[in-house]
């Protein structure tokens, strides 16, 4: 059997995501498609609106085959540190091929770019390193350098899906994988765009901001995503009465950086330079997450960069913890259908990573920040019982299998 594979969020699964998984099934000629999607918490730095697991039922009920996880310790990472574990998790998984959305759409145009980039990698980095003097913020130097090169035929890197599909690339080739890349291009919709532009069609971050605008009614969203999503979105409310954002954290976030020292903070993965000062001072004056954060923005920080620190302190995830290794240890199965399930039969003995279905009895090192990051993320819940049993789910969820 051939497996094609994709790097997904699915926060929510919406139709574009839908279009995504059916030209990758063409693009690449797959018997089926293998999804690693990142946990609970993104590479944003923000909680995903409902857990892993209902974010799977959508996935498998609407073409995905298998869905394994992205652990936190690339999840919640940097462009290239979240590629690389992500590659690497597709290439461990056997998948001949992977494909990714783009808004260049030319997958030439980003093998070209790597090569190039390495070959000049002497003079891009001096002029990264010159913007960054200039009190730019890193992804704004990327782009300024990228720029200063002054070569028109390379992919535009200033743009949120094109420098993750560059990595992907960059991540394939130094790990010495043999999948092929596809990309397709993006479809109406732009990452980031805020408000819907099309009929069908619309980014998860306008999904999202209509959800929190509609205080949790998904009525208004129903053209923009497939049944299942709205089945489990409504049965993820009934069950658990809440859909995350950070402003049900904020309370927690605000304990943890006012009682920390300025030199616990120091240890918090990404916290440096003193912008743990920044942050305690800010929380002092704030009381709100959105007001926090305005107070703490800086030109030299991005709001994600500066969300990813937060949620580092959240979780009190250390420097030590996250520089632990640089590729996943492990694989953990979120889900699969019954194609998935004759894959895995088909190829599980030559995995070269332990395959995970449940947690009992793992010791894999990585996993101590997925369990962590599962026990903060079910503080969001405001009934203690309905906390338990969300929590309950990282230990005793088997596998989501779906009989497509």
């Amino acid at each position: 059997m051939k497996a094609a594979g994709v790097i997904v969020e699915y926060n929510p699964f919406h139709n574009g995501h839908f279009h995504h998984l059916s030209e990758t099934r063409k693009m690449t000629n797959a018997d089926l498609i293998i999804a690693v999607m990142s946990g609970n918490f993104l590479q944003r730095g923000e909680p995903a609106i409902v857990s892993k697991w209902s974010r799977t039922k959508m996935a498998l009920k609407s073409g995905a085959d298998i869905v394994i996880e992205l652990p936190y310790a690339f999840a919640t990472q940097h462009a290239e540190v979240f590629a690389r574990g992500s590659v690497t998790l597709l290439d461990a998984m056997k998948c001949s091929a992977f494909c990714f959305g783009s808004e260049s759409g030319n997958i030439n145009a980003f093998e070209d770019t790597v090569k190039y980039l390495d070959e000049n990698d002497q003079e891009y980095n001096a002029f990264v390193q010159e913007y960054i003097k200039m009190g730019m913020s890193y992804p704004s130097a990327l782009s300024k350098a990228f720029h200063s090169l002054n070569k028109d035929s390379l992919v535009d890197l200033s743009l949120p899906n094109n420098i993750l599909g560059y990595h992907y690339i960059q991540a394939r080739n130094s790990i010495g994988s043999n999948m092929k890349a596809y990309t397709l291009g993006r479809k109406n919709a732009n990452y980031h765009d805020e408000n819907f532009t099309d009929d069908t069609i619309a980014s998860a971050t306008s999904i999202r901001r209509e959800i929190r605008k509609k205080n949790g009614n998904v009525g208004s969203i129903h053209s923009f995503i497939p049944e299942a999503t709205m089945e489990e979105i409504k049965a993820y409310q009934d069950t658990y009465g809440v859909l995350h954002d950070w402003e049900r954290y904020f309370p927690f976030l605000k304990y943890r950086i006012l009682s920390s020292s300025g030199e616990q903070l120091r240890d918090i993965y990404e916290i440096e330079e003193g912008i743990e000062n920044r942050f305690k001072a800010a929380m002092q004056t704030s009381s709100s997450f959105q007001e926090f954060m305005e107070r703490v923005k800086t030109k030299r920080y991005t709001w994600t960069r500066l969300q990813r620190m937060a949620l580092h302190i959240l979780t009190n995830t250390t420097k030590k913890e996250m520089n632990t290794g640089l590729s996943p240890t492990y694989i953990r199965l979120l889900g699969m259908t019954a194609a998935g399930r004759q894959y895995l039969n088909l190829h599980k003995k030559e995995l070269c990573l332990p395959l995970i279905s449940k947690l009992g009895g793992t010791d894999q090192e990585q996993v101590s920040l997925d369990i962590r990051a599962s026990e903060v993320y079910a503080m969001a819940a405001s009934d203690p019982a309905i906390q338990n049993n969300l929590l309950q789910q990282e230990f005793k969820q088997p596998p989501i299998f779906i009989q497509n």
